[in-house]
C-alpha cells in the first residue's frame, strides 16, 4: 500500500495516559503537509464499531473487523495519523511509522487518577506500562525499523517527540519522491 501513497500513515500508540492524543493533535497542527487525525477509540464509540459495552471494565468491546473496514478507505491515500492504545490490529502494509509512547509508572498513575479512572483500570494500565505490553505488541506486529519508542512525561518530551516525527515525515517524503 505504501508504494502508491504520497503521504505516510503514522500510528501513535501507547498505554492510556501516555500522551497519544496530545502528541497526535500537535503533530497534525504543526505538520507542513496535510494529515488527518483519527482517534480510533472515538471512532469506535461514534461509529458503533463495537459489540457492546463491558460495564465491569468500563470499556467498549471493539469489533476489529468493523474498525478496519471503516478505516480502510480513510488510509488508502496516506496522510493519516492513527491514535490508539493498541497496534496489533492494523495490517503491516498500512503503517509506515509506529510511535510507542512510554511513561514513568508514577506519572502515568497520576494522569489516570486525574481522568477519574477506576482503581482497577489504573492498576491494569500501570501494569501494562511496566510490562511494556504495547511496545512488545508493536515489536510482534511490525518490522523493528519502523518502530520508535519515545518517552512522554513532560512538555519538553512532547515538543521534542513532535519535532522528531516531523523530521521523519520530511525524510519519508524525500525518500518516496526519489523512489517514484
Amino acid at each position: 500500500m505504501s508504494s502508491t501513497r504520497k503521504l505516510p500513515i503514522i500510528l501513535i500508540t501507547g498505554t492510556p495516559g501516555t500522551g497519544k492524543s496530545t502528541t497526535a493533535e500537535l503533530l497534525v497542527a504543526q505538520s507542513a503537509v496535510p494529515l488527518q487525525y483519527i482517534n480510533v477509540g472515538d471512532w469506535v464509540k461514534e461509529r458503533h464499531l463495537h459489540e457492546g459495552y463491558d460495564q465491569e471494565w468500563e470499556t467498549y468491546l471493539v469489533d476489529d473487523d468493523k474498525v478496519l473496514d471503516e478505516l480502510e478507505p480513510q488510509v488508502k491515500d496516506g496522510g493519516v495519523v492513527l491514535d490508539w492504545h493498541t497496534c496489533d490490529i492494523f495490517p503491516e502494509s498500512w503503517i509506515d511509522l509506529v510511535i510507542v509512547l512510554r511513561c514513568d509508572h508514577t506519572t502515568l498513575w497520576n494522569r489516570l487518577q486525574e481522568r477519574n479512572y477506576p482503581l482497577r483500570k489504573i492498576q491494569e494500565n500501570n501494569e501494562s506500562e511496566i510490562m511494556q505490553t504495547v511496545l512488545d505488541d508493536a515489536r510482534e506486529s511490525y518490522e523493528t525499523d519502523i518502530i520508535v519508542e519515545l518517552q512522554s512525561e513532560s512538555t519538553e518530551d512532547l515538543e521534542g517527540n513532535v519535532q522528531r516525527i516531523l523530521l521523519w515525515i520530511d525524510a519519508w517524503l524525500k525518500n518516496n519522491a526519489e523512489s517514484s
